[in-house]
């Protein structure tokens, strides 16, 4: 090794070894699960250490760790992924709070939240609950909270934002066997939302939920979100947004797997309700906006369950094992549904899985287009797709295979159009398309044949 050579690798073994020195553990805490670990934890934050960097060990606390983000300035927490905290009182374990009133665009910050609050972070931490009332992580007023590499479980909400939140990031976290829900946006005004590569599961009153909340730009990608409901809870879903007395626009859902389960009441997998506040300026209380894509959905009553969106985009999804439906549409316009299939591959024929009903009903909506969607297996509906007074609907280049019943049903339907779709019929009673006389929908070039597929 040159000389020039050993003397970079010194220098750089000293710039690690200086920050990394530089940050020091948290003194005064015994890390043994017994010792009540809160007053020297708030001491720290409210001292302005700014990094919080937490030994391995397990750290009870018994009130809330309130990080007063103006008075205390920039802070984070950091666990290394070996730092437990054990929350033995009521609320949550970490409360962060600020005092960002502006939107995200950075003309209305106040020079204080840029000096004082920038990006609160919590990286590589467990947090276990041990009260009823335990809850996670609790922010309000924040600007760019990061939120990674988290564990929470056994307490009531995991991560709940609530009144104004701006450019909020979650990801690597598990979110895992909570009494609540996993991410709680309530009564929140929050624009700007990353949910990424997150395990959010077995929270009993859902996975993702907003409520009474004012929310913009949510995405939500790449996630396993899966069984978060109970029989003993009220019905609920993976995904529930609820726009009802607020609003709720800009929001994409794409690459999960959403799944379980159907043993829940009212069960679904993504579950909006999209009928806003009204606005002055318009009569359309329909909010929306959104995109549903290349997602894996199965196993609940309903797997996509929509009232009162505009301009919805479902595209490329794999959906199958809905046992009330496959998708439930009401009252919603500008819809567009393209490249999905619905199908149950006989893998996964398992346990009650043949009591699945399947099936797409869409009921007083307008101006939808249907396109090149796939739809395999028996479905036990009067038909796999039901059209139910609607208006301008387009049905083009879709394929039913194995239509036990009916393919197409069309009811009060007035101007639309079925061309181009593929029926493979199953029995001598099943039929490609069945339309009532008070519709006005024309057919063309569409083709059927009973073919002698196994039931399924």
């Amino acid at each position: 090794m040159s000389s020039i050579t050993k003397l970079t690798t010194i220098a750089w073994l000293f710039l690690f070894t200086s920050s990394a020195g530089a940050i020091a553990p948290v003194s005064g805490l015994v890390g043994d699960g017994v010792a009540d670990e809160s007053e020297a934890i708030q001491a720290a934050v409210d001292a302005g250490t700014g990094h919080l960097q937490f030994e391995r060990g397990v750290y009870r606390l018994t009130k809330t760790i309130e990080v007063d983000l103006d008075r205390v300035g920039p802070t984070s927490l950091s666990g290394g992924g070996v730092a437990r905290f054990v929350m033995e009182g009521q609320g949550p374990a970490f409360s962060f709070v600020g005092t960002h009133q502006g939107t995200a665009d950075p003309k209305t910050f106040k020079p204080n939240v840029w000096q004082n609050q920038r990006a609160p972070m919590v990286d590589g931490i467990e947090i276990v609950g041990k009260h009823p009332q335990a809850e996670g992580i609790v922010a309000s007023g924040t600007m760019q909270l990061t939120l990674t590499r988290l564990q929470i479980r056994n307490v009531l909400h995991a991560v709940r934002l609530t009144k104004r939140n701006r450019n909020v990031t979650l990801s690597e976290c598990h979110l895992y066997d909570n009494r609540g829900i996993g991410v709680f946006l309530d009564a929140v005004n929050l624009h700007q939302i990353n949910l990424a590569n997150c395990h959010i599961s077995y929270n009993r009153q859902g996975g993702v939920v907003a409520k009474g909340s004012e929310i913009r730009n949510l995405q939500i990608g790449t996630c396993d979100i899966e069984g978060n409901m109970s029989p003993q809870t009220q019905p609920t879903a993976n995904v529930l947004l609820d726009a009802t007395g607020s609003s709720l626009g800009e929001v994409a859902i794409v690459g999960c797997t959403i799944q379980h389960d159907h043993v829940s009441p009212d069960s679904a997998n993504i579950r909006i309700d999209g009928r806003s506040l009204k606005r002055p300026f318009t009569d359309e209380v329909r909010h929306g906006n959104i995109t549903i894509s290349d997602n894996v959905l199965s196993d609940v009553a309903v797997n996509l369950d929509v009232v009162g969106v505009r301009a919805l985009t479902v595209s490329g999804n794999t959906i199958w094992k809905g046992y009330q439906a496959n998708v439930q549409l009401q009252d919603c316009r500008h819809v567009v549904f393209s490249g999905n299939v619905y199908d149950r591959n006989p893998r996964y024929h398992y346990g009650d899985g043949d009591e699945a009903k399947l099936g797409s009903i869409f009921r007083q909506c307008q101006h939808v287009t249907v396109t090149g969607d796939h739809f395999a297996g028996r479905t036990r509906h009067a038909a796999v797709l039901q059209l139910i007074d609607c208006a301008a609907i387009n049905v083009s280049g879709c394929s039913f295979s194995q239509v036990s019943l009916v393919g197409i049903s069309v009811s009060k339907v007035s101007f639309g159009q079925i061309t181009g779709t593929l029926f493979s019929l199953q029995g001598e009673s099943s039929v490609a398309i069945e339309m009532d006389p008070q519709s006005d929908v024309t057919e063309s070039a569409n083709r059927s044949r009973s073919v002698g597929l196994p039931p399924r």
